[in-house]
C-alpha cells in the first residue's frame, strides 16, 4: 500500500485529529493546533484543518492554546506550564545528554544507535525529570546495554545531586538523571513485531543522536509504520554526537556476559521499584510506560 494512499490519510480530517489527541493523551500531554497538524496520524494537516476539525468535534476543546479532550481540560494549563518550562529548563539538560551519550557509545562498542525520548524530546521537560534514551543494540547485548546505561548513569548524576526530583526520580545517594526507555536488538527491527500507531508515534517523537542510519534502517524496513505517520519518511537527525575517536574493544563485551548483566539488571530494577514502594503514582506511571513498550521491556514477569 503507497503511503500517499494509507488507511490514515484517507480518514476523515476530524477523526485523524481526535486520534492522534487521544494518542498524546495517553502520554500525559497535548500540542497547539499548530503542533498538532505537524504529528497529525496519517500525515501533516494545516492548522485551518485541524481548527475546523476541533470546532466539529463534540469531544474536543481548546484549552491554554492546546487541543485536549474535553476530560482533559483540568490537566491544560499544567501541560502548557510544562511546555513554558521546558523552554528555560531543557538546554542545560540537551547538553548533558549529548555528552553522556557519547561518553556511553565510547565504552560501549555494541550500541548502534542512540535516540533521546520521553519529555525531552517531546518539549515538556522540567528539570526534576530525567532523560531517557531509546538504543539499537547488537543481538545478545540488552541487558548489558541497560546494565552500561545505569552504571554510567549513576556515576554521571553523582555530580549533579543538586538537581529537582520527584516521585519517579529521587534516590538515596544520586537522583536517576539518565534512563533506559526502550532497548531493541538489530534481530528485532527486522521486522518490530509491533507497527501500531503507539510505537510509530514513539520512533516519530524521538530525538536520533547517534545511529541515525539505523533508526532511518528500521523504519524503511517495518512500512506499516508510514502508514499511521507518512512523517517518518522525511524524518531527520537535527541532533548528533560526533563517533568517538577511540571506541572500547568489542570483544570485550562477549554475548555470554548478557545473562549476567539480567541478573544484575533484575536485581536493580527491583531495588528501583522497592524505592517506590510508598509512591503509587509513580508505579502506576512507571506501569503504564512499560505498557506501551511491552513485548521489549526488560525483566518482565
Amino acid at each position: 500500500m503507497a503511503v500517499g494512499y494509507s488507511r490514515e490519510t484517507a480518514a476523515p480530517a476530524s477523526d485523524r485529529v481526535r486520534r492522534t489527541v487521544a494518542l498524546l493523551g495517553r502520554r500525559g500531554y497535548a500540542l497547539t493546533a499548530k503542533g498538532l497538524g505537524e504529528v497529525c496520524l496519517g500525515g501533516p494537516l494545516p492548522e485551518p484543518d485541524v481548527r475546523w476539525a476541533v470546532a466539529s468535534a463534540p469531544d474536543l476543546s481548546v484549552a491554554e492554546n492546546l487541543v485536549v479532550a474535553h476530560e482533559a481540560t483540568g490537566r491544560a494549563g499544567d501541560i502548557s506550564g510544562r511546555a513554558e518550562a521546558h523552554c528555560a529548563e531543557a538546554p542545560p539538560y540537551l547538553a548533558m545528554a549529548l555528552g553522556f551519550v557519547h561518553t556511553l557509545v565510547a565504552l560501549a562498542p555494541f550500541i548502534r544507535s542512540v535516540s533521546i525520548a520521553g519529555s525531552l524530546a517531546s518539549g515538556g521537560f522540567r528539570a526534576s525529570d530525567d532523560v531517557d534514551l531509546n538504543l539499537i543494540v547488537d543481538d545478545g547485548h540488552r541487558h548489558l546495554a541497560y546494565v552500561m546505561v545505569n552504571v554510567l548513569g549513576i556515576v554521571h548524576a553523582l555530580r549533579h545531586r543538586g538537581k529537582p526530583v520527584d516521585d519517579l526520580t529521587r534516590r538515596p545517594v544520586a537522583p536517576r538523571l539518565m534512563t533506559a526507555n526502550l532497548i531493541l536488538e538489530r534481530s528485532q527491527c527486522f521486522p518490530l513485531a509491533r507497527q501500531d500507531e503507539d510505537m510509530a508515534f514513539e520512533l516519530l517523537m524521538a530525538e536520533p543522536v547517534f545511529g541515525a542510519g539505523a533508526v532511518a534502517e528500521l523504519i524503511q524496513a517495518n512500512p506499516q509504520l508510514l502508514e499511521h505517520f507518512p512523517q517518518l519518511a522525511t524524518k531527520t537527525a537535527r541532533l548528533s554526537v560526533d563517533v568517538p575517536r577511540r571506541l572500547l574493544p568489542s570483544w570485550l563485551y562477549p554475548r555470554a556476559l548478557d545473562g549476567a548483566a539480567r541478573l544484575v539488571g533484575a536485581t536493580a530494577w527491583r531495588y528501583m521499584q522497592w524505592t517506590r514502594r510508598h509512591h503509587p503514582e509513580a508505579l502506576e506511571r512507571v506501569a503504564y510506560v512499560r505498557s506501551t513498550m511491552r513485548p521489549y521491556t526488560l525483566f518482565d514477569a
